[in-house]
């Protein structure tokens, strides 16, 4: 676990094990049924979660108090930090999304983990071509992966799939804190023939293509900034101000999340 490498406390670990206990099904998809530009409605629902939940029952077994170590992370600086600084949390799922997807190799990842350094509890860079690399590969997922037209799409159209089962009283939000696959059941079940065709629009033969001109769909996600600081002779300085490539990055990635993504619909 990264926080345990990095010389976290036991309940700083804790916090990290289960800081998305309080994911929905689909997970970010929900926030787009709420429309909730804030993509948060996990963070918005956590101390129900788990106050619903056997945790607390679970920590007090062990002599630690649930809403110490999980209701503040505030407390906890590997964990979280403001963008467009490193934290855990950003570092977990860029490297686990894009190592998964095969975007980055094994190798690729350990070097960036071996180039971790903790200051006053808070993780940093020591090499900008480390940071640089960072900063490319959290690009991909947020930007190249997130806003991909036929993510765009598959987001629009499951969206609408769940929005149009709450309001039809199909699903209710407790169903959303089960499986992905209990929700899609509990929707076909329902023979219900508007949400059966929204559902068959999701499938592997749906082409889509980015079209700022005649398009069907737009979507802008939440802006998600990154920009790690660099410890060197004692002195921590943003790698924007150190490499010009990282500059190009970021603006080329806030352009095109203001912009957002134009999706034009060549066939279901």
């Amino acid at each position: 676990m990264l926080i345990r490498k990095l010389g976290g406390t036991v309940e700083e670990q804790i916090a990290g094990l289960l800081h998305d206990v309080s994911h929905t099904a689909f997970s970010h998809v929900i926030d787009f049924v709420f429309e909730n530009k804030e993509e948060d409605y996990h963070e918005k629902i956590y101390n129900s979660v788990v106050e619903n939940s056997a945790l607390p029952a679970i920590l007090a077994k062990y002599n630690y108090n649930y809403e110490d170590i999980l209701f503040d992370d505030s407390k906890w600086t590997l964990l979280e930090q403001p963008a467009p600084e490193l934290c855990a949390d950003r570092v977990d799922y860029t490297l686990r999304d894009m190592y998964r997807y095969g975007v980055i190799s094994l190798d690729e990842v350990n070097r960036f983990l071996e180039n971790i350094t903790v200051v006053k509890g808070k993780m940093y860079l020591q090499n900008i071509e480390i940071a640089e690399w960072f900063v490319k590969t959290y690009y991909k997922e947020v930007n190249d992966f997130f806003m991909d037209p036929l993510n765009v799409y598959s987001y629009n159209i499951l969206s609408k799939t769940l929005k149009r089962s709450l309001e039809k009283n199909i699903l209710n939000l407790n169903d959303f804190l089960g499986k992905d696959d209990e929700l899609l059941n509990k929707i076909k079940s329902s023979a219900d023939e508007e949400l059966l065709g929204l559902l068959s629009k999701l499938n592997p033969t749906v082409l889509v293509k980015e079209d700022s001109e005649n398009y069907h769909l737009h979507q802008k996600n939440k802006l998600r900034m990154i920009d790690p600081s660099i410890f060197k002779d004692g002195e921590l300085k943003p790698v924007s101000e150190l490499s010009e490539r990282v500059r190009d990055m970021n603006n080329t990635a806030y352009e095109k999340a203001t912009r957002g993504m134009f999706v034009r619909i060549l066939s279901y």
